[in-house]
């Protein structure tokens, strides 16, 4: 059985939104290696429509990303979306009921289902309790606004799995479902 693993980058008060800007100036020396090693041991990638189309202008034309860029094209890719239904970059849509098609492709054979940023579709893995675990690169910034990882009313019971520093003040923290506080809201 295939896990569900979400991955973001994350300021201390939640944002996830357009990291590329606040990132800058937290260079930790173990954040590339651990992102190569994330990539490397997933069998797939689940993305949402706006991660999707962003990694795909960029990735099938970037130079110089050597095997970690060979990796990201060749990975088959699952999109949720609701207004595309014709995807490239080895990418099959995913509509209608997600929660439902996620839940078939965790029955399915192969490497975990690898989420990069997606804040939609990374809100309804945890509502519906598809998150087998929860990686979060925490930045050490507050940006007081900006696409928040939890919406307002969101529950998901969580437990602490591992931390880690990575340099940088930046803290890599790894949660699983915690179903013994009780489920995510639905």
């Amino acid at each position: 059985m295939r896990r569900v693993i979400v991955t973001e980058f994350l300021t201390l008060d939640g944002v996830m939104e357009d990291s590329t800007a606040w990132q800058q100036g937290y260079d930790g020396p173990d954040i590339g290696p651990f992102k190569r090693e994330e990539l490397f041991s997933c069998g797939a990638l689940l993305l949402g429509r706006v991660t999707y189309d962003g990694f795909a202008r960029y990735w099938p034309s970037a130079t110089g990303t050597g095997t970690f860029g060979e990796r990201m094209n060749a990975l088959p890719k699952y999109v949720a979306t609701t207004t595309l239904t014709a995807l490239e970059w080895n990418a099959t849509p995913l509509t209608g009921d997600v929660a439902g098609a996620v839940q078939a492709l965790k029955r399915e054979d192969g490497g975990d289902l690898l989420t990069y940023g997606s804040a939609t579709l990374a809100q309804t893995l945890l509502r519906h309790g598809l998150v087998d675990e929860l990686r979060l690169l925490v930045y050490p910034l507050a940006l007081g606004s900006g696409k928040r990882l939890f919406a307002d009313g969101d529950r998901v019971p969580l437990r602490l799995l591992s931390s880690r520093e990575m340099g940088g003040g930046v803290m890599l923290l790894t949660y699983g479902p915690d179903g013994a506080r009780g489920p995510a809201n639905t």
